[in-house]
């Protein structure tokens, strides 16, 4: 672990990777969101309905799921710098292919793909945990999660004035262009100013990379249940993409879809055999064994805070504009204040949960959370706008807060799975966004709210369950010998 001071003014050792890592995950969050604020000026260059817009949305969020496990394996095996250098420069290729849509199809394709630099935020979390002791590693955590997750308020605010710039129908374009162009420079960047460990540290890999690790045989069930959620979440997007949703795909090819996912649902139960039989012959020593339980209690958080967040960035401008008759421009910089929260609600998580505990931090901002959304379901046009603002405000610091606190507990749990569980967790943030958005095209915004509130209290109740790292994880390094990580 690098022992300089935690100071944010700084650029060397351990700052500058993490300083190096948000910037990376901004630019994921600019070029994963670039098409928001913009979606005027694309609907009507390529003629799209509004059904098809909201499936460009959809489609957007879709992958991401399957990718933050796949990123998170890969990294826990290459390593952080190679992973995140790589995803920056292979996605700008949908990105420029975004900016050239002719058609529909076009357009929706990269989106699809685009969903893939989503995962971007996986690759970030087991680098810092390298690089900083456990009592600042929420800080830590949070500033890299906090920072780079404002790229898509960057987005919503920098890209329409480029657009402008550039003028013309094509003008949002090169706005998209642009995003993709950064990607790939700055992969370049990242690949010749970082790397995965301290000097002298060791960079600890999995045993197996095809599937999770566990250490009990209850684990192992527990596992394979806590991946049925991921897989429910794609069959919705697919049911919503069918002729009973929005007709993107066809009946034969939903079909198609829902086969696929079952299959690959037996094959990756078949990963998970493989990787982890061993347990069901002799039990692991009690020193290299680690709790699922914690990581299926930080899966539920991250899918009542990261999973609300991604929805309600989605809804707030249409909400405050429906419910308060605002033009879309006021009402977008008027809900543009929940998303502003993140440049200090995440790292204060962060940052609490290292001085205060990491359970007690999570029960405070879990409750904080449902009553944030219990307040959100009762707002209505009878509220001044001002207060409505200030419940959005004040229920967005516990949503991010508690992002910030659920990651300062992730990279405590296993170093060598780090990107693994992140991978999981970050996942679930993802399956929380489509259940929510699914939920809201069924009921109306107060009911949508309740949901998102009564989620937050079924994590209440399974943080109960969770236990406070203490005391030390052991690794094996290569030659045999045991390190002792700290975790409080």
């Amino acid at each position: 672990m690098s022992s300089d001071k935690f100071n944010l003014l700084s650029f060397t050792g351990k700052m500058k990777v993490l300083h190096l890592s948000w910037i990376a995950f901004f630019i994921t969050f600019v070029v994963w969101f670039n098409h928001a604020p913009l979606l005027m000026a694309i609907a009507k260059s390529l003629g799209l309905e509004p059904s098809e817009v909201k499936t460009l949305l959809i489609l957007n969020v879709a992958l991401t799921i399957p990718a933050r496990v796949v990123i998170g394996m890969l990294t826990d095996r290459f390593g952080p710098r190679i992973v995140y250098s790589s995803l920056l420069a292979v996605c700008s290729v949908p990105c420029f292919m975004f900016a050239m849509a002719d058609t529909f199809e076009q357009a929706a394709i990269a989106r699809f793909m685009l969903g893939f630099i989503g995962a971007g935020f996986v690759i970030g979390i087991r680098m810092v945990s390298e690089w900083f002791p456990a009592n600042e590693l929420g800080t830590a955590e949070g500033i890299y999660g906090g920072w780079g997750n404002f790229g898509s308020a960057a987005a919503a605010f920098s890209l329409p004035v480029v657009a402008l710039w550039f003028g013309g129908d094509d003008g949002w374009r090169y706005a998209v262009g642009v995003t993709g162009i950064l990607s790939l420079l700055f992969s370049v960047i990242y690949y010749m100013s970082v790397s995965d460990t301290p000097k002298g540290s060791t960079y600890f890999k999995p045993k197996h990379i095809g599937a999770m690790e566990v250490t009990s045989k209850g684990d192992f069930y527990f596992l394979l249940i806590m991946k049925i959620p991921m897989y429910a979440a794609l069959a919705l997007l697919t049911w919503k993409l069918s002729p009973e949703g929005v007709k993107l795909l066809s009946e034969t090819t939903a079909l198609f879809c829902y086969i696929g996912l079952a299959l690959l649902f037996v094959y990756e139960v078949s990963h998970v055999w493989k990787v982890n039989k061993g347990i069901f012959e002799k039990p692991v020593p009690e020193m290299h064994q680690y709790k699922f339980k914690q990581v299926a209690v930080l899966n539920i958080l991250y899918f009542a805070t990261f999973g609300s967040e991604l929805a309600v960035v989605s809804m707030l401008p249409l909400f405050f504009a429906e419910t308060f008759t605002l033009d879309p421009v006021m009402a977008g910089m008027v809900a543009s204040a929940y998303a502003f929260m993140n440049l200090m609600s995440r790292p204060g998580g962060g940052w609490i949960s290292d001085r205060f505990g990491r359970k007690s931090t999570l029960l405070i901002l879990t409750a904080g959370l449902a009553v944030g959304y219990f307040v959100m379901s009762m707002v209505g046009s009878s509220w001044p706008l001002w207060l409505a603002v200030v419940a959005a405000m004040a229920c967005s610091f516990f949503v991010q807060a508690g992002e910030g606190a659920v990651f300062a507990v992730v990279p405590l749990i296993k170093r060598r799975l780090t990107g693994q569980i992140a991978g999981m967790t970050g996942a679930y943030g993802n399956v929380g966004a489509v259940t929510y958005l699914t939920v809201l095209s069924f009921v109306d915004y107060s009911t949508f709210f309740l949901v998102i509130a009564g989620t937050a209290v079924v994590g209440f109740i399974a943080l109960l369950f969770m236990e406070e790292p203490k005391g030390h994880m052991v690794e094996v390094n290569e030659d045999g010998s045991v390190e002792m990580i700290s975790v409080s």
